[in-house]
């Protein structure tokens, strides 16, 4: 495991502040679910994936569709990236 050097206290109500530095590299944005593992004395947060969750809209739905390892779109999301697609080529 890799040292950051940062340390940050506890807030009254149990809260840290991930550094913003960290939160860009790791790409972590306001309101990301964050899942949290323990190992004997760590604390690990890792980002969460929802799995089937589009990777444009977000939205979790039975009729998204898996069109390569890891690119889950939902028809919304699907729609988009099509339009994105058609703009470019244009």
């Amino acid at each position: 495991m890799k040292s950051t050097g940062i340390v940050r206290k506890l807030d009254q109500l149990g809260r840290i502040v991930i550094p913003k530095e960290l939160r860009k590299v790791l790409d972590i944005n306001e309101r990301d679910p964050l899942e949290i593992f323990i190992n004997e004395e760590l604390i690990v947060l890792k980002k969460y994936y929802v799995k089937n969750a589009c990777i444009v809209t977000g939205e979790i739905s039975d009729e998204n569709k898996e069109y390569a390892p890891g690119l889950i779109l939902s028809p919304r999301g699907a729609e988009m990236v099509l339009n994105m697609l058609m703009q470019e080529t244009k």
